[in-house]
């Protein structure tokens, strides 16, 4: 006898739910295996840069903690410090918000101001935040299982108004240290547009496009292309 078509569509349809669900662990199982190998190799390679930035800081004109945390928006909604070389002033934040003409303007400017306006760069932390040198502490993070190498961008819970519309889904991704917006003009594209690009990502995220991701983004940390 037989088998019922609307049984075998059903059966079809539990079948393709139960493979794209081994996909998904599949993919997220091996990424935080990469993520590991990526962040470990990549701490070892860089440990002379840590300590010839950590010495500027321990001797140099702005003398003060080398790593700043800032507190960041994860997956599933947790917080966590998001570790990077201070490019700031001691109490920068303050500083800013003190400044209640210059504050709104940071606020209007997708949270972003200019180097040459921003009272609370260092001109050592103008050129980390050139070279991207500034981000490399993220690689903690990344070990810690806070982020991932690639991934949206991690937000400032201020931030979370721009993602509303699609906020679930936003917050099941683990953020990355480098991601699709970064590739595609990072600084130089703005809200409503950045969110768009972080939810291309999580709609389309895979092997094929972290690994694009990542080749590209080493072509644009060479360049310095959207860093300030």
């Amino acid at each position: 006898m037989a088998e019922p078509a609307s049984k075998k569509v059903e059966t079809v349809q539990i079948n393709q739910a139960t493979f794209q669900k081994q996909q998904s662990f599949l993919y997220y199982f091996v990424k935080r295996g990469i993520d590991i190998l990526g962040a470990s190799a990549g701490l070892l390679l860089t440990l002379p840069v840590f300590l010839l930035i950590s010495l500027l800081y321990l001797y140099g004109d702005n003398k003060g903690p080398v790593f700043f945390g800032q507190t960041r928006v994860g997956k599933g909604g947790n917080t966590f410090k998001m570790y990077k070389f201070r490019s700031m002033i001691v109490n920068a934040e303050q500083v800013l918000k003190n400044d209640r003409a210059l504050y709104q303007k940071y606020l209007q400017n997708n949270y972003k101001l200019e180097p040459h306006e921003d009272p609370r760069i260092t001109k050592v932390g103008q050129f980390l935040r050139k070279t991207s040198l500034d981000e490399l502490p993220q690689l903690i993070n990344v070990l810690k299982g806070d982020m991932s190498l690639v991934g949206p961008r991690p937000v400032i819970v201020e931030e979370l108004k721009e993602y509303s519309h699609r906020l679930d889904e936003f917050l099941t991704v683990k953020p990355g240290v480098t991601g699709y917006w970064q590739i595609c003009g990072r600084s130089d594209v703005g809200y409503p547009e950045r969110a768009d690009l972080e939810f291309y990502y999580i709609d389309h995220q895979g092997f094929k496009l972290d690994f694009k991701i990542i080749i590209n983004t080493i072509l644009m940390v060479v360049t310095g292309k959207g860093a300030y």
